[in-house]
């Protein structure tokens, strides 16, 4: 429930403060006084688009609150504590805009997403505005209307989801066929790329191994040469040759030690070193003796390498990076291959969830139509109530798959019937403007009865009702205020004769300034209050008579 809202620098309002009670409350004034101007500045503070033509002139920035009780609101407590955003039974909204255009918002002292304030005032308040019955003309509106009523949000939930889930699967394969013909040009060209690399198959490593065996090959000459007259060196050649030398080294070194046995280690040294060489001599003679001179391997080495060289420059690697390179279009090519299957899994899953999304509309659709006769019976007695004898309301529902949405696949519209022996026709065709409004309250009146929200805003939606028929709209707002806050904005004395809590508007102005006020009326300045809705700025006796007759205790 709404306990209180302050407005500061709002459009012609200074400062304002509004108590409000449970039951029905009526706001009525002066035309041009700034009845609507409360209704307004609390859809700002919920969440509505901000403009800095809102601001008081002269201010630097507007401040508006808004105090409610969760009492009777569990859903919202759930999402303060979820959003921890305090768990008391108390709530306070905030909306502050700047003249540089800047707004904030605020839920008990913390700023929080402007969407966050929308979602939570959704919970705690709606507002009907005094146009709102044009909507009703809407088949949309329509639709929005039988889904309050039905208030089943966990399976428009559901809908919503199975409709999302399938939208986006399509959504995906549309994408996948979309790059059909870049995935098959790429194959294409893996396909010649591989080709090539598949008939000579790098192996990792390979060539280095074979471009050391082509070098040891090709140069086999030389390397034997070379081997041959380092032996010679070493030890065959007979006038001169390291081991020999390196002999009479050791004998000197043997006559010294005869000497001095200090110089023992140099004998070990010589010894040892003559050891060495001999080993050497070995080794070069088994590398000359094995060393196979094969000009037809040479050859096919020498193939080999141009090969993979050739390859390597056509596609811009390094030759030892060219095994690499093949697994990497190796695997380029198996994923292409999976993404075809991922094509046929894309569209299974599409008919899954068709099928998933149809089932749930087919649920949905069932239940329309069960609620629908049932609000079809009581929105035909509510407008004969008020003042539509012959009325007859009734929402036709049809099943169409092709316009499948995630409200799901009924085709919503409401007929009526003014006069006796006409059809049932869409509203849009048949009803009145104050007939629509008739029926827009009506049903207003019973959704609202459906849903948790505690409070409701009704702004001007007695247009185009007056008479008799302002009486039983009085006496319905009445009924609704037993078990709804209802705030009405009017201008009919009928409907503000009924309410539980009476504020009336003024707008004063000192020929520099002008500003708004809202006082709420004792039961005698509220006689005089209904007085003057009847009979204008002229107050007579007969006046007072008839608005004590309209004025409920």
């Amino acid at each position: 429930m709404l306990t209180q809202l302050t407005v500061n620098n709002f459009a012609i309002v200074n400062h304002l403060v509004i108590d409000l009670n449970s039951g029905m409350t009526a706001i009525t004034g002066e035309t041009g006084a700034g009845k609507s101007i409360a209704v307004d500045a609390l859809n700002l503070c919920l969440g509505a688009r901000s403009d800095t033509s809102f601001i008081r002139h002269g201010s630097d920035r507007l401040d508006i609150s808004a105090h409610f009780v969760l009492d009777d609101t569990p859903s919202a407590l759930k999402w303060l504590t979820h959003n921890q955003l305090d768990d008391t039974n108390e709530c306070i909204l905030r909306r502050v805009v700047s003249q540089d255009g800047r707004s904030k918002a605020f839920i008990n002292g913390s700023a929080v997403p402007l969407n966050q304030l929308k979602e939570l005032g959704q919970m705690l308040i709606q507002i009907h505005g005094q146009h709102e019955h044009q909507q009703l003309l809407r088949s949309e509106h329509q639709q929005l209307i039988l889904d309050q009523y039905l208030a089943d949000n966990i399976l428009l939930a559901k809908m919503k989801e199975a409709h999302r889930c399938w939208k986006q699967t399509k959504n995906l394969l549309q994408e996948y066929e979309k790059s059909r013909l870049e995935r098959d040009a790429h194959r294409q060209l893996l396909q010649y790329q591989l080709k090539e690399l598949n008939e000579f198959s790098p192996i990792e490593g390979e060539y280095e191994q074979i471009d050391d065996e082509y070098k040891r090959l090709s140069n086999s000459e030389q390397l034997i040469t070379t081997s041959q007259q380092l032996i010679d060196l070493l030890d065959e050649n007979t006038e001169f040759n390291i081991l020999s030398h390196l002999s009479q080294a050791k004998n000197l070194a043997l006559k010294l030690v005869e000497v001095d046995h200090q110089l023992d280690n140099i004998t070990t040294i010589l010894e040892e070193s003559s050891i060495q060489i001999k080993e050497a001599c070995y080794e070069l003679h088994h590398y000359v003796d094995n060393l196979d001179i094969d000009p037809s391997r040479v050859m096919q080495l020498e193939q080999r390498i141009s090969k993979q060289i050739a390859l390597s420059r056509k596609h811009h690697v390094k030759p030892e990076e060219l095994p690499k390179l093949h697994q990497q279009l190796l695997d380029e090519f198996n994923q292409l291959s999976t993404q075809d299957e991922q094509g046929e899994q894309l569209k299974h899953d599409i008919e899954k969830y068709h099928q998933q999304v149809i089932a749930v509309a087919q649920k949905l659709h069932d239940k329309r139509i069960k609620v629908a006769a049932t609000l079809s019976k009581k929105i035909t007695k509510s407008i004969q109530e008020l003042s539509m004898p012959h009325g007859e309301f009734k929402i036709d529902i049809t099943w169409d798959e092709h316009k499948l949405s995630e409200t799901g696949c009924s085709q919503i519209v409401f007929l009526v019937t003014t006069n006796p022996g006409q059809p049932l026709q869409p509203i849009a065709k048949v009803a009145s403007g104050g007939e629509l409004s008739r029926i827009a309250l009506a049903l207003q009146v019973l959704t609202a009865q459906k849903m948790e929200t505690p409070a409701l805003i009704f702004d001007e939606i007695d247009v185009g009702i007056s008479g008799p028929t302002a009486a039983k709209v009085g006496n319905l707002l009445r009924q609704l205020g037993q078990s709804t806050q209802v705030i009405t904005v009017t201008h009919l004395p009928q409907v503000a004769g009924n309410a539980h809590h009476h504020y009336f508007v003024v707008k004063q102005t000192d020929g520099k300034h002008t500003q708004t006020q809202i006082n709420i009326l004792d039961n005698q300045q509220r006689l005089y209050e209904l007085a003057r809705l009847l009979g204008g700025d002229k107050i007579t006796d007969n006046t007072l008579a008839n608005a004590k007759e309209l004025l409920i205790d």
